[in-house]
C-alpha cells in the first residue's frame, strides 16, 4: 500500500438538478466495479484519501428534491496525508484507546445507512464504559447528516463529513467503496468515541459507496488538541483500512478478539513499512550526523575553493536580480535599504557610545560608524552570502571593556594591546577557514542554535533594562536629596543665568546650566520627569515598532501599503519618538550619547611597543575571541541559510569566515571596533527581502516564505549611507535620545523570537492543549517528552546566561567555550534522557 496518500478537498460545489460526474468513473446499471475484496485500485503510490462533506443522493431522492424545489449544497473536500505510524505517536495512542474500549459490531444485518448508524449509536449507549450522561444520541444521529436543522424544503439527507480512499488514474479518480469513515464533532461529548461495524453483506448506499462492508464512526468533542480531533482520529483508522489485504483479514475474523489482533498486526506492519524510508528522510541519519573524517580537515583550502566555485557563477546576478528582468523588486529594495540603514546605524551609535565610556574615548561613536561602513561595504562586495549583516555587538563591547581593564591593571598601551588581540583573532580565523573548521557546524543542531539565538535576544533585553535603570538612578532617585540641596542649586543657578525661574535639580546641575546658556529660550527641567519620559520613549518605540511590524497582518489599508509600513517599522518608530523626546518635550533634558570628534580616524596602532610576554598574553585572549567569532559567524550564517528561507544561490561558510578575518585585521590595526555576523539583523534582512504567503491549518495561521531576492545592493547602499551619516554628527543624530535606542534593542529582541521553536515550546506550558498548533513535533513526539526537552534547553540557556552575563569580567570571556560544550550535551547526555528519535524529530525543520 502507499504511504504518501492525501485527503482531497473540493469546495464550491453547487447542485440543483444535475449530477456531478467529473470526479470519478461512474458505475452503470448493476455492475459492481469496486468490490471490497478484489478491487485493484487500492495499491500503488497514487492512493489518496479524501474528506467529503456529503454522499450523493440516490436517484429517487433526487427526484423528490427536484419536485420540492432546487436547493444549494456546498461540498468541501481536502487531501490529507496518510498517517505515519512510525513518526506520529498519536496514531498508536488512537488505536490503544480504541482497543481499551473496543466498540466493534460484527456481521451487522441492517441494510440502510440510517439503520447501521443507529445500531452503532445504540452500541455506544449500552456500553457502560462509553457512558455519556448529557448526550442525546438521537440528536447525534441527526447531526451526522446535512439536513440537521434545515428547513423542510432543504431536507437533503446526506452525510456531512466522511473519509474515503481514492486513487488517481488516467481516466479520473476512483474511490475505495468497500469502507466508509464517518466523522462528527459533538459539543455534548466529554471524550472521543470510535465504533467499527462490519456489515454482513455489501451494501449499495449510492454513488461512490456501492460495496460498503465496513463503517467507521468517529465522534469527538470540539475542544480538543489539534492531534486529537475527529479528523485526526479518522485519519488513523482510514490509513489502516486503505490496505486491501488488511480488509480481507478483517472479513475472515470470527470474534472481536481476532478483529483486535488484526488491528494490532496492521499497526505493526505500518510501523515497519514506514521505518525504512523515514530513516533516510531529509538526507541525514536518524540518530545523529554523518561522522566527520579527519581527511576533510586536512584538505587545506578546499572549503574556500568550493565556496568560490559555488558562488562566483551567480555573482553578477547579485547585482541585477530584481532590477533587470520581469520580476522587479525595486520597491522592496528601497524599503529594505531604509530598514537596514537604521538597523546598522543605531546599534553602531549605541555600542559606540558604550565603547566610548568603557575605553575613555579610545573607541567612540565616530570610529564605530567608520568601522561599520568600511567592514560592511567590503563584506557586501566580496562575501559569499551578502544577506548576512556584519555589526559590532554586545559581546564584543564586553571584550573591549575587559581589555581596557587589563591594560589599566598592567599599564599596557590600549591601542597596541587591542591591535595584537585582533591580529591573533584574525590569525586563528584564517586557520579555521583554511582547515575547513566550519564543517564542525554540522554538529550544531537546530535546538542548540536556537538556545544561542535566544541568549542573544536576552542580552538585548538586558542591555535595554540596564540602560533605563541607569537613567532612573541618575534622574529619579538622585534628584531627591533634600530641600536644602535644591535651594542651594537654585541660588547658584539664578545669578549665573540671569533669569528668574525654578529648576527641578539633580546631580547634573552644571550640565543643565550649560544647556540653558546655549539655548536661552526655554527652561530645562530634569529629575523625575526625565526618568519617566525616558521610560515612555523606550516603551513607545517598542510599541510602535512592533505594531507596525505586525501591521501587514491587519485588514487595514492596501496590501502594498501594509507591507511598506511593516518593512519600515524600525525607522518610523525611531524617528517618531526621537521627535517626541527631542522636540515636543524639549524642555525636559534627555540622556544623549557622547560625541567627541576624533582628530584622526586612521592612526596605526604602535604594535611594536609591547613586550613579547604581552604579545603572548594577547594570543590567549585572541584565541577566546576567535571562538566567539567562529561560533557567531557560522551560527548566524546557518540561521540565514535555513531551509525555510528558500535561498537558492548556495552557501559560503569558509570563504565568509576568511573574509571576516581579513576585514578585522584592518580594523584592529587602526583601532576600529571589530565586527562579525549579527543576530537577529541577518535573518531580519532575509525576511525583509522575502515574499511571504499565509496558510491556515486547523485554525492556526502560518507564514511561509515563497522566495527571497538575494542581492548585494541593499547591504551596499545601507552601509554607504552609514558612512555618510558621519556628516550628521553631532546633530541631528545626537537628537536621538538613548531611551529610543533602548527601545530599539527591545524591538530587535521581540521580533527575533518569531519562528524560534524553543520560545514556542516554552509558550506551550502556558497554553491549554486545544490551542496547541499542529506542528511536526506535536504530531511526532509525546507531550511529556516535549516538555522535558524544553526544560533541558532552558537549563542550558540559564547556564549560558550565567557565564555570559556574569558580573565577573573573566567569566564572561569563556562563555564561547560553554557554547561549544553544548555539542556533547546534545549528543551524549540528552539521548540518555529522551529517545534519539524524539530528539531528531524536535530538531527537524518540518
Amino acid at each position: 500500500m502507499s504511504r504518501n496518500g492525501y485527503f482531497f478537498e473540493e469546495s464550491g460545489y453547487l447542485k440543483c438538478d444535475t449530477d456531478d460526474g467529473c470526479e470519478a468513473k461512474e458505475e452503470t446499471g448493476g455492475e459492481e466495479l469496486f468490490d471490497a475484496v478484489n478491487s485493484s485500485i487500492v495499491s500503488g503510490d497514487s492512493i489518496r484519501f479524501f474528506v467529503n462533506v456529503n454522499l450523493e443522493v440516490p436517484p429517487n431522492t433526487a427526484a423528490e428534491n427536484e419536485s420540492a424545489g432546487c436547493v444549494l449544497l456546498h461540498t468541501s473536500r481536502k487531501y490529507l496525508k496518510l498517517k505515519n505510524f512510525e513518526e506520529e505517536v498519536r496514531a498508536h495512542r488512537d488505536l490503544d484507546g480504541f482497543l481499551a474500549r473496543a466498540s466493534i459490531i460484527l456481521d451487522e444485518t441492517a441494510t440502510s445507512l440510517d439503520d447501521v448508524l443507529r445500531e452503532m449509536l445504540k452500541h455506544f449507549a449500552e456500553d457502560p464504559e462509553n457512558t455519556e450522561p448529557s448526550c442525546n444520541f438521537e440528536k447525534i444521529m441527526s447531526t451526522l447528516f446535512t439536513d440537521s436543522g434545515t428547513p423542510r424544503e432543504g431536507n437533503v439527507h446526506l452525510l456531512s463529513d466522511t473519509i474515503q480512499g481514492v486513487t488517481a488514474t488516467v481516466t479520473g479518480v476512483q474511490y475505495q467503496q468497500s469502507w466508509l469513515c464517518i466523522i462528527c464533532t459533538i459539543k455534548s461529548l466529554q471524550r472521543r468515541h470510535v465504533c467499527i461495524s462490519r456489515l454482513e453483506r455489501p451494501q449499495n448506499w449510492g454513488e461512490n459507496s456501492c460495496e460498503v462492508r465496513f463503517v467507521i464512526l468517529v465522534l469527538a468533542p470540539p475542544k480538543m488538541k489539534s492531534t486529537k480531533t475527529a479528523t485526526e482520529v479518522g485519519r488513523t483508522f482510514a490509513t489502516m483500512f486503505s490496505d486491501i489485504t488488511f480488509r480481507q483479514k478483517l472479513l475472515e475474523t470470527k470474534t472481536e478478539e481476532e478483529f483486535k489482533e488484526a488491528l494490532v498486526h496492521q499497526r505493526h506492519l505500518l510501523t515497519v513499512v514506514n521505518q525504512r524510508p523515514s530513516a533516510m528522510s531529509d538526507g541525514h541519519m536518524p540518530h545523529g550526523p554523518k561522522p566527520l573524517k579527519l581527511h576533510e580537515f586536512l584538505n587545506v583550502g578546499k572549503g574556500i575553493f568550493d565556496d568560490i566555485a559555488r558562488r562566483f557563477p551567480v555573482y553578477a546576478l547579485d547585482f541585477t536580480d530584481g532590477i533587470i528582468g520581469n520580476n522587479k523588486a525595486i520597491g522592496k529594495y528601497i524599503t529594505t535599504m531604509i530598514f537596514l540603514y537604521f538597523a546598522c546605524l543605531l546599534p553602531s551609535i549605541a555600542f559606540g557610545s558604550l565603547n566610548d565610556e568603557n575605553t575613555r574615548g579610545a573607541i567612540d561613536v565616530q570610529k564605530t560608524i567608520v568601522g561599520q561602513c568600511i567592514g560592511g561595504l567590503l563584506y557586501a562586495l566580496f562575501s559569499g552570502q551578502p544577506l548576512v549583516v556584519l555589526l559590532t555587538t554586545a559581546p564584543l563591547a564586553l571584550y573591549i571593556n575587559v581589555i581596557r581593564g587589563i591594560c589599566d591593571d598592567y599599564n599596557l598601551d590600549f591601542s597596541a594591546f587591542y591591535a595584537w588581540i585582533g591580529l591573533w583573532n584574525s590569525f586563528f580565523l584564517v586557520m579555521y577557514s583554511l582547515f575547513n573548521f566550519s564543517l564542525l557546524m554540522k554538529l550544531f543542531k537546530r535546538s542548540t542554535e536556537e538556545i544561542i539565538a535566544l541568549f542573544i535576544s536576552i542580552t538585548f533585553v538586558l542591555d535595554a533594562f540596564k540602560g533605563i535603570i541607569k537613567v532612573f538612578k541618575k534622574y529619579y532617585y538622585h534628584g531627591r536629596t533634600g530641600d536644602s540641596y535644591l535651594e542651594k542649586a537654585r541660588t547658584d543657578a539664578i545669578p549665573s543665568l540671569g533669569i528668574n525661574t525654578t529648576f527641578l535639580m539633580n546631580s547634573s546641575v552644571s550640565r543643565s546650566m550649560s544647556l540653558e546658556n546655549q539655548t536661552g529660550t526655554h527652561d530645562v527641567h530634569y529629575g523625575r520627569e526625565t526618568a519617566v519620559l525616558s521610560l515612555m520613549l523606550m516603551l513607545g518605540t517598542l510599541w510602535l515598532g512592533h505594531t507596525l511590524y505586525q501591521f501587514k497582518k491587519s485588514p487595514y489599508l492596501h496590501a502594498r501599503v501594509r507591507e511598506i509600513l511593516s518593512d519600515c517599522a524600525l525607522p518610523i518608530s525611531v524617528l517618531t519618538f526621537s521627535v517626541v523626546g527631542s522636540y515636543i518635550f524639549k524642555e525636559i533634558e534627555m540622556s544623549k550619547f557622547n560625541y567627541n570628534p576624533s582628530e584622526s580616524l586612521f592612526v596605526l596602532a604602535p604594535v611594536q611597543s609591547l613586550s613579547i610576554g604581552s604579545v603572548m598574553s594577547a594570543m590567549g585572549l585572541g584565541f577566546l575571541l576567535s571562538m566567539l567569532f567562529f561560533i557567531e559567524q557560522n551560527i548566524v550564517a546557518s540561521l540565514t541559510n535555513a531551509p525555510e528561507n528558500r535561498l537558492v544561490k548556495g552557501t559560503a561558510y569558509h570563504w565568509d569566515l576568511l573574509l571576516v578575518a581579513l576585514i578585522n585585521t584592518g580594523l584592529s590595526i587602526f583601532g576600529l571596533p571589530w565586527i562579525h555576523a549579527a543576530f537577529p539583523h541577518s535573518p531580519m534582512h532575509v525576511r525583509a527581502l522575502a515574499y511571504v504567503e499565509e496558510r491556515v491549518e486547523n485554525g492556526h495561521i502560518y507564514e511561509t516564505i515563497v522566495s527571497v531576492k538575494e542581492t548585494r545592493l541593499t547591504s551596499l547602499v545601507a552601509n554607504f549611507l552609514v558612512g555618510l551619516s558621519l556628516l550628521l554628527l553631532p546633530f541631528p543624530l545626537q537628537w536621538i535620545p538613548k531611551p529610543v535606542l533602548y527601545g530599539l534593542f527591545l524591538y530587535i529582541a521581540l521580533t527575533s523570537i518569531d519562528g524560534n521553536q524553543l520560545f514556542e515550546r516554552v509558550a506551550l506550558l502556558l497554553k491549554e492543549q486545544t490551542a496547541y498548533p499542529p506542528t511536526h513535533y506535536i504530531r511526532r513526539v509525546p507531550q511529556r517528552k516535549i516538555h522535558y526537552f524544553t526544560g533541558l534547553q532552558v537549563l542550558q540557556l540559564l547556564i549560558l546566561c550565567g557565564f555570559g552575563m556574569s558580573p565577573l569580567p573573566y567569566m564572561k570571556m569563556i562563555f564561547p567555550l560553554i557554547m561549544i560544550g553544548m555539542i556533547p550535551i546534545r549528543y551524549n547526555l540528552l539521548p540518555r534522557i529522551i529517545e534519539a528519535k524524539y530528539l531528531d524529530a524536535m530538531d527537524a525543520e518540518h
